[in-house]
Parts: structure tokens; sequence; C-alpha cells
């Protein structure tokens, strides 16, 4: 998974990827779409494993909620992860849950010492789970919320006191610098490197009613040009780090959506043989 370049696997793509040959193609699944006993997915995924290297990332936990986790939902979690090994596992720094309600949608947190100190519990609660660290994704910002510190000094501190790791969504980072003017090569150079594990790419969908002036996180469309041009500053930046192409909604036919993930290869593969950036 090193300096390679991967797809959120889609069932769709079951036989187009199961028809390759061995490579260097790694795959991310939703972790909650296989809590099941049994059954096509988890034959699907067995199947995949013998050649691929499969990550975990996971969209419902909810780690900033501020509130515990569900022991069965994390058991489910960690005999899945027993199981199949993935060579990552991934949260997102977000809230989903509030007053015993649950929100299907990924919100971000006011950065405040309240929510970082809820966020710490979540992410240290998670991974005492499933006995393994795991890399935090940093969110799409849709409002500017009052906050008593940026965004890389949040998750940075986060990492800090609970031993995850970083997983930078580049395309959150575009969207975020969007909505909420966000600096994207300041975030990035805020970063340390030893921290960051991973990074996305994605597409996004101008909302109907505000177009350019807000952006949403639909991973509906193709990766723009913007957020290409994102993704070479970060792996100039950051180094050569696992580069993962997601697409979960119209979803494009096989040709084209590896079409996007041998991109990122060569993204990769342009900035292997240089020094990483390091932030003191």
């Amino acid at each position: 998974m090193i300096g390679s370049a991967g797809v959120g696997f889609k069932p769709d793509y079951f036989e187009d990827i199961a028809s390759m040959p061995e490579n260097d193609l790694w795959l991310e699944v939703h972790t909650e779409n296989y809590l099941v006993d049994g059954g096509l997915r988890l034959e699907h995924l067995e199947k995949l494993r013998q050649n691929h290297q499969i990550s975990f990332h996971g969209v419902s936990a909810s780690l900033g909620s501020g509130k515990a986790l569900d022991s069965t939902f994390m058991a489910s979690i960690k005999k899945l992860i027993d199981h199949f090994q993935p060579c990552s596992v991934s949260e997102h720094a977000v809230w989903s849950r509030y007053a015993g309600q649950y929100f299907p949608d990924l919100l971000p947190l006011p950065r405040t010492q309240q929510a970082l100190s809820s966020l710490v519990d979540g992410v240290s609660a998670y991974q005492d789970g499933i006995a393994r660290t795991i890399l935090l994704e940093n969110p799409t910002n849709y409002l500017d919320f009052v906050s008593e510190m940026d965004e890389p000094e949040f998750l940075v501190d986060v990492a800090n006191r609970t031993g995850c790791g970083l997983l930078l969504d580049v395309n959150n980072l575009y969207l975020s610098s969007i909505n909420c003017g966000m600096d994207t090569h300041k975030y990035i150079d805020a970063l340390p490197t030893n921290l960051v594990g991973e990074i996305h790419v994605a597409g996004f969908t101008p909302d109907p009613e505000h177009a350019t002036k807000l952006y949403i996180d639909s991973h509906a469309e193709p990766v723009s040009e913007d957020v290409w041009s994102l993704l070479d500053y970060a792996l100039e930046r950051l180094g050569p780090l696992p580069v993962l192409v997601e697409r979960d909604d119209n979803l494009p036919p096989w040709a084209e959506l590896f079409a996007e993930r041998e991109r990122a290869q060569s993204v990769i593969k342009k900035h292997s043989g240089g020094k990483k950036h390091v932030t003191a």
C-alpha cells in the first residue's frame, strides 16, 4: 500500500477487479457495510483480499459526539477487523449523533477545547475497542464556526493525545477552502509528515441553490483539476503516501474510475524520489 493508489470498492466493480492480475491496487471498503454474518459481500471481500490489500473506512462512529460508543457495534467491528486484518483502519473527525438521534452525515465540529476533549475520548474509545490505532480524516466544512484553534492544530492535538494518525482528504480541504476560506497550502504545511498516513481525493457537486458559493462533498463526480493540483502539492510536501480515489454515487464504468486511479499513481510516482517535507 505504501506509495500506491487505491479505489473505494463497490460491488458493481467486483467482476472487473476480480479478473485483474495481482498488482499494487488497494481497495477501501466502508466498515459498516460488512458488519454481517456471511453472505455475498463477505465472500467478495474474501476473494478480493487474495490479490489486493484492503482498508476499512468507518463512517458512522460519530467520534466527536461526546457519547459512549455502542459496545455491540464495536464488538462487531473488532470481529471484522480481526478476521480480515486490513492494512489500515480510518474514521472521521466529525459528529453524527445528538439527543439520541443519528444523522446520516459527517458533520464538522467547532474547534474548541470542549470539542477536542470529546473527540479525543471518542478516538481513544474506538482504538481501545479494536485494539489498534486508526487514521482520522479531516471533515468538509460548510460553515465557519467560531473556533479557538485552526483545523490542523486541532487534528494534530488529537493525534498527539491518542496516538492515532491522520488521513488528509484533499477534496474535503479544497471544499473547506471554497466554503469557508481555509488556506489549503498553509493547512498542508502545518501537518507533521510523521502523522499523515494516507490521502483521499474525490469529486464534488455545487449546491443547487448556492452554486459556486457552496460545494457539497458528494463523491458523485470525477476528481476536479483543482483537487488534482492540490494532491500534487500535498505529495510534494508530505512524500509519496497512499492515495485513494473515492466514488460513492453516480458510478462510472470501471475503466473510467481505474483511469483516475492510474492518474493518482502517476502523481505518487512523480514524488517518490524526493525528500519528505519536515514540520517542526
